[in-house]
């Protein structure tokens, strides 16, 4: 059975990315910060739950030791959980990027370890064409017009964490993915977006598949970024 851990997961994207995965047969670990909400939505799919705010080492930590305790180690890891920030201040920017790229950064190196211990170990980082400096720049692209700057600049550094751990570690598959524009909790006040079920199957596929690693991608393949 294939081991997996997905944050940010009782609701959007990483919910139904566990939903799917579990009835592919995976053992999903749901990671949300809230116990209620994420002990509820791991039992309606059949998942696990365990605590994990990807802001605070000590909870990152602790769900890694519940799952080596339990597995004794990892195959794949998806690191969902984001925030969008739509004012422009340091507070806000300090938000965005502790959860959009340090997050990314607590539970990969917390992982790493387990990950290892995998026979085809995976790390897929929900990242977005919005960090792309090539779509942001070439007029046509929606992202063109999109005025988001702490989202996009905190994706485009988890991209770059994705090359960079590719670098560092060869035995591992990593990939940035841009999941498609998704309606979500996130998003809500945008009014666009399909819907997490459809997203979910990007993520999906992107698990499934055998691209290069170190690489930002969407359903169509690789994206300039």
């Amino acid at each position: 059975m294939t081991i997996t851990l997905i944050t940010g997961a009782n609701k959007g994207i990483g919910y139904e990315t566990a939903r799917q995965l579990v009835a592919q047969g995976h053992v999903v670990y749901l990671g949300a910060r809230s116990v209620e909400r994420g002990t509820a939505a791991a039992r309606s799919i059949g998942a696990r739950f365990v605590q994990l705010d990807v802001t605070d080492d000590a909870s990152v930590a602790a769900a890694v030791a519940t799952i080596k305790d339990a597995e004794g180690r990892l195959d794949v890891l998806v690191n969902n959980a984001g925030v969008l920030e739509t004012e422009l201040t340091g507070t806000a920017a300090l938000r965005a990027f502790d959860t959009n790229a340090m997050g990314v950064v607590r539970v990969t190196e917390a992982a790493l370890p387990l990950l290892r211990r995998s026979r085809g170990p995976r790390v897929l980082t929900i990242s977005s064409s919005a960090g792309s400096f090539w779509a942001v720049t070439t007029p046509g692209r929606p992202e063109h017009g999109l005025s988001l700057p702490l989202y996009s600049a905190s994706k485009a550094a988890a991209t770059m964490l994705t090359v960079q751990y590719a670098k560092a570690h060869p035995d591992i598959r990593f990939t940035a993915l841009e999941p498609g524009t998704t309606a979500t909790d996130l998003t809500a006040g945008l009014g666009i977006g399909r819907s997490a079920e459809d997203s979910a199957r990007a993520v999906v596929a992107a698990l499934d598949g055998d691209g290069p690693s170190g690489t930002l991608r969407d359903e169509s393949g690789a994206l300039p970024w």
